[in-house]
């Protein structure tokens, strides 16, 4: 099985090359099951419904957040009623969303997807090591392929988490400073794990947004708002190919895909537009 997952989809410019990437990267490498961080998908913080709906409509199978989840308020009877979205794992049980889900693929593989978020340099929450041991308890044991999403800051967290749970989940793949990390490898125990998968969106940015903007407030601490950018669009992931009867990693590899390559097809020029 060949899974990957998207990193942080950033504004309208992120959107708009997922979906079109989505598909087209389904046939071409092919992949049989897509996770998306959306944190950042509706104008650069938080996820919007029809958003959500559309990355599923694309072929998203499963959509992870991060820090900025209830940036939208809208988006609670989602998190509360859907089954291809997940809250961090180590927020309040209180806080709407489920802490794991199991997606089938098209083929009827069952896929675990958890995430977490990283304590360094991160709001405050609960431990992200103990949260995912309690997830991986509570996931059936049938269920071989299992990804964790670890939204934080530190490579150091990123890293432990990943050795913590090698042999027991396909991968450890890390999402949040939007900065593709070249570190990718399988470990001892099967676990592919990368630090950061990147940023889904303008890279001719700071992180996504706008460079005068960013500069200015940097440079005179005058407030601006830190719209997000619009060039050089791309679409960053990683590609892991999983033994579905053990669950345990074959391969990992980085995947960026520029918007400008991919085929302009008559489903693409028909898409709604992005809200």
């Amino acid at each position: 099985m060949n899974l990957l997952l998207i990193g942080d989809i950033v504004g309208k410019p992120g959107m708009r090359v997922t979906l079109a990437a989505v598909p087209y990267l389904r046939e071409k490498e092919p992949i049989d099951f897509v996770i998306a961080n959306a944190e950042n998908a509706a104008d650069g913080s938080g996820l919007s419904p029809n958003s959500y709906k559309r990355l599923i409509a694309a072929g998203v199978d499963c959509v992870t957040l991060g820090d900025h989840i209830y940036r939208r308020s809208e988006i609670v009877p989602v998190l509360k009623g859907e089954t291809r979205i997940v809250k961090p794992a180590n927020f309040p049980a209180d806080a709407p969303g489920r802490t794991w889900t199991v997606v089938n693929s098209a083929a009827g593989v069952p896929v675990a997807v958890i995430s977490v978020l990283g304590r360094v340099f991160m709001r405050p929450v609960d431990c992200p090591f103990h949260a995912v041991e309690k997830a991986l308890a509570e996931i059936p044991p049938e269920v071989k392929i299992r990804v964790i999403d670890m939204h934080a800051e530190a490579t150091s967290d990123k890293q432990l988490m990943a050795r913590m749970v090698d042999g027991r989940v396909s991968a450890v793949l890390g999402t949040h400073t939007h900065v593709t990390t070249a570190d990718e490898q399988i470990l001892p125990g099967g676990t592919a794990m990368q630090c950061d998968v990147g940023m889904t969106g303008p890279y001719e940015s700071i992180l996504g947004r706008r460079i005068d903007r960013v500069l200015s407030t940097t440079l005179n601490f005058e407030p601006t708002h830190f719209d997000v950018a619009t060039e050089d669009v791309r679409l960053a992931a990683t590609v892991v190919n999983i033994d579905p009867a053990t669950g345990r990693a074959r391969s990992i590899r980085r995947l960026m895909v520029r918007e400008v390559d991919l085929p302009i097809t008559p489903a693409s020029k028909e898409l709604p537009p992005l809200m």
